[in-house]
């Protein structure tokens, strides 16, 4: 029997259970959390020092997730947060300090990748499929064929992490997606911006928390298992 390429990913979720927040107050936690530990990794804000962009896949990721603020760290990220999580005794989004009375940590070691089996995931929070390119492409196509370039951007997200998390697949190994996405509109930096919201089916274990597509840093894409 052949064996699918899958590893083990070290993961660390922190949350903050007695906090509620909005979904789209995500890309405040990256930003109080970017700069209070701004000296300790490029990885915690995907800035180096001297300000260029790291491109690779976000190994520290913020998101609100049914309401509840939670910070993702993988691999390296992973422990990062875990040896930051003793220090956070507050939040300070937009001036409004807010005490952390309590928070959770969970440190383990995800499996990722190929599956012999199905698994179905839904967005917990909107997919920003599209860039500036692909965008103006999607628009001009057919219903049919939208749905289609969807399932091919969502194989390659897909594709991408694995790899980011140095993971590669055999020539003969293949990602089998079934996907159901609605369009929505999103605000993004002051920008209506479009997204989707839906689920999809695949031969892949992926851990719960994860995001998908642009912007995950911010908390855009975050997966949860439902099968």
């Amino acid at each position: 029997m052949t064996t699918l390429s899958q590893t083990l990913l070290p993961l660390t979720t922190v949350t903050f259970p007695e906090i509620a927040l909005r979904t789209r107050d995500g890309h405040k936690l990256r930003g109080y959390f970017g700069e209070l530990f701004r000296e300790h990794s490029p990885i915690l804000h995907n800035h180096y020092e001297d300000g260029t962009l790291r491109y690779a896949y976000p190994l520290v990721q913020y998101k609100v997730l049914r309401k509840v603020p939670t910070l993702v760290g993988l691999r390296e990220g992973a422990t990062l947060l875990a040896q930051l999580f003793l220090r956070i005794r507050e939040l300070d989004l937009d001036g409004a300090h807010i005490p952390v009375l309590s928070k959770h940590i969970r440190h383990e070691q995800a499996p990722v990748g190929l599956s012999d089996d199905l698994h179905r995931y839904r967005f917990e929070t909107l997919w920003m499929a599209l860039n500036q390119e692909n965008y103006r492409d999607y628009r001009d196509r057919s219903p049919a064929d939208q749905h289609a370039q969807l399932k091919r951007i969502l194989t390659n997200q897909i594709l991408m992490v694995f790899k980011d998390l140095g993971l590669w697949l055999e020539p003969h190994e293949r990602i089998l997606v079934s996907l159901k996405a609605e369009e929505r509109t999103t605000q993004f930096k002051n920008q209506t911006m479009l997204a989707f919201a839906g689920e999809f089916t695949a031969n892949v274990i992926l851990p719960d928390g994860l995001g998908l597509g642009k912007q995950v840093a911010r908390g855009f894409g975050a997966l949860r298992r439902i099968e």
